[in-house]
């Protein structure tokens, strides 16, 4: 009997490390708390995030390991709040470093071009914030994002609290696994 039990305890103990690791280093689950990416994203609905795309961070040290490719604008993507840095949030890329950033009568325009992408045009942006305030343009430095949520009058998104470092990138949310009426990929 006593032998049973430390072999289920040690297949708990493999089960639990697999899981950590897989979290830390491939893919994780996060709940959408509040209607800031609506309609893409519904509260409730619960996601999938890559994080080998862009590289996972190696926890309680400052090393991301070598990811696929770099964010790209329109995708949607789980980070560290630069706010609350014990909160993580999902808000879709809208401007990469280096590009110059306003919002006009609802639009988004990049470098002085209004965005044709449809994951950002489709949607009205509300100019607010310090960093998107009465139409004025805003560049991207080097190394930082900007993100936006696709329900723009209820997001507290970069507009607000400024730009997202890239080392505070979690990874690119893929897919909704849950409610099962929702399942689907995230675009």
């Amino acid at each position: 009997m006593r032998r049973i039990l430390i072999l289920i305890a040690i297949s708990i103990l493999i089960l639990f490390a697999a899981f950590a690791f897989i979290s830390i280093f491939f893919m994780q689950t996060y709940k959408i708390p509040t209607t800031s990416m609506v309609p893409t994203l519904m509260p409730g609905d619960k996601i999938a995030v890559n994080k080998i795309v862009y590289g996972p961070r190696i926890p309680f040290v400052s090393v991301r390991l070598p990811g696929l490719k770099k964010p790209t604008r329109g995708e949607v993507v789980v980070f560290i709040s630069p706010a609350d840095r014990s909160k993580a949030y999902v808000k879709r890329l809208v401007a990469v470093p280096g590009e110059r950033l306003s919002i006009k009568d609802g639009n988004v325009y990049i470098n002085g071009k209004i965005m044709v992408d449809p994951r950002i045009a489709r949607n009205y942006y509300y100019s607010q914030g310090d960093y998107a305030k009465g139409n004025k343009e805003i560049v991207v430095p080097e190394g930082k994002y900007f993100f936006m949520g696709d329900n723009s009058i209820s997001s507290l998104d970069s507009r607000f609290w400024g730009f997202v470092d890239g080392r505070d990138i979690v990874g690119k949310a893929i897919f909704i696994w849950w409610p099962p009426k929702r399942i689907g990929m995230i675009e």
